[in-house]
């Protein structure tokens, strides 16, 4: 396999991750610099997540209309350009602006790495491939908190922006000498109103849910808004069943791994996306960890995200899909309960093996999804493919931090007290059951299923006669 391609396009969504998520730990700084509060300033965060939903489902298209490889590199610039932009910000309004323009960027590059993956990499190499290209997604969201606190602490929170430049250009001088050009298709022209009705459909979703977990606005806007994006879902459906060729086609979850892997997979999602918001503030407000020490303790499961990489291809040629997810998601579902049971006197030794735990049977999931979801979608698909799924994961995320936030303010409000550690441990363990509930779209699963891309060997069943 040629490691290259995969670990380029994984420096660029590393990138992303972790920029999606340094940011929290510098918002008092920077609301204090613009002279605006912590939680108006949240609409900064906002604003980067509704770019993404409203960008990533043309990516596909933009990709077949321009070139993967043309497209990724102009992501990389748009990306930086907005985060120059971000550090030189001076009002509310043009942090704002420019965190939407940094959303763009990323909308562009992460389901067109895929894309440029899927059309670079033999089948066979696809679990190897997707485990390089599965660990930044888990590791920025570890690393962005301890490194967003050094950098703010002991520099300014401008360099947080500014550390984009060279990692920016140096991705976009690596793509230029290392990816090759892909010819694709011609696209058919672009479903403008499709386009619109997804667009509002997945931003009116996420922007929804954003508010009602980080409420910088009335949370009665975010209820408004998560209805008026399923309302205009339902209307896309409608007219994706009419149009010839729909910017999102809903008849490639026909395919039984992709369907299998998106639901699962999204199920999942929502689950390891109330993680990383639970674990620092539980360690902070129920443990008086400072934020880097907080930080530093859930970095761990980073570790067990990157030794999946070195086993990955193995497990799945012997096990297969089916039986390596479900096993996967079970054991994910078990060390994440085991957060509910942590205590202040809990031994850092203790948290750190459960994390790390964690974090190896994470990886292992979203390698194995990720490379299922695509094992059996043929080229001229794959746009589709890699859009769909990006718009799947983008909103699931989103959910599972307006359910983790749902969970600890529903307890509180409830007994009308403060936040106390038993509404985390509470929160934890209905985390844990939605994920363990993963496992029901891969229990039907046919095993032959993506065989050719795991390398699993099944033996041929001679019927009696």
């Amino acid at each position: 396999m040629n490691r290259i391609v995969p670990l380029i396009l994984a420096v660029a969504l590393f990138m992303e991750q972790m920029d999606s998520t340094v940011i929290s730990t510098a918002l008092p700084a920077i609301a204090a610099d613009l002279s605006v509060g912590p939680i108006t300033l949240k609409l900064a965060l906002t604003s980067y997540m509704v770019a993404l939903a409203i960008f990533i489902p043309i990516s596909g298209w933009m990709a077949d209309r321009f070139g993967a490889k043309s497209v990724f590199r102009g992501a990389i610039l748009i990306f930086v350009i907005g985060s120059v932009l971000c550090a030189l910000a001076g009002s509310l309004l043009q942090f704002v602006l420019f965190r939407f323009l940094q959303g763009a960027g990323a909308a562009m590059m992460t389901p067109v790495g895929r894309l440029v993956l899927l059309r670079t990499t033999k089948r066979s190499d696809l679990v190897a491939a997707m485990a390089y290209l599965t660990i930044p997604a888990l590791i920025g969201p570890m690393a962005g908190p301890p490194l967003g606190g050094f950098i703010t602490t002991y520099f300014s929170w401008h360099w947080i922006f500014l550390i984009n430049v060279p990692i920016g250009f140096l991705g976009i001088w690596l793509a230029t000498v290392h990816l090759p050009d892909i010819e694709a298709p011609s696209p058919p022209p672009i479903d403008v109103y499709g386009f619109v009705l997804v667009a509002i459909a997945a931003s009116g979703v996420v922007f929804g849910l954003s508010v009602i977990s980080l409420p910088a606005l009335p949370p009665v806007t975010g209820y408004a808004s998560v209805l008026a994006g399923i309302l205009a879902l339902l209307l896309y459906l409608r007219h994706a069943r009419m149009h010839p060729a729909p910017i999102l086609d809903p008849t490639i979850f026909r395919n039984a791994g992709f369907r299998a892997a998106t639901i699962g997979g999204s199920i999942f999602r929502v689950a390891t996306g109330a993680v990383p918001f639970l674990t620092p503030l539980m360690l902070q407000m129920a443990f008086g960890m400072t934020p880097f020490q907080s930080g530093m303790v859930t970095f761990t499961g980073a570790v067990g995200a990157i030794s999946t990489k070195f086993m990955a291809q193995k497990v799945f040629a012997a096990v297969g899909f089916r039986k390596t997810l479900i096993t996967a998601a079970t054991l994910s579902a078990l060390t994440t309960a085991a957060s509910g049971f942590f205590e202040a006197t809990t031994p850092v030794a203790v948290m750190v093996a459960f994390l790390l735990m964690a974090g190896f049977t994470r990886s292992f999931f979203f390698t194995g999804v990720n490379a299922l979801g695509y094992a059996e979608i043929p080229d001229e698909r794959a746009s589709q493919a890699t859009s769909m799924s990006s718009v799947a994961q983008q909103v699931s995320l989103a959910l599972g931090v307006a359910l983790a936030a749902v969970i600890l303010e529903g307890g509180a409000a409830l007994r009308g007290d403060a936040l106390q550690l038993a509404d985390f441990h509470l929160a934890f363990f209905i985390v844990s059951a939605l994920s363990f509930s993963a496992v029901i779209p891969f229990i039907r699963l046919d095993k032959r299923v993506g065989a050719d891309v795991s390398g699993q060997r099944i033996p041929v069943t001679r019927r009696q006669s």
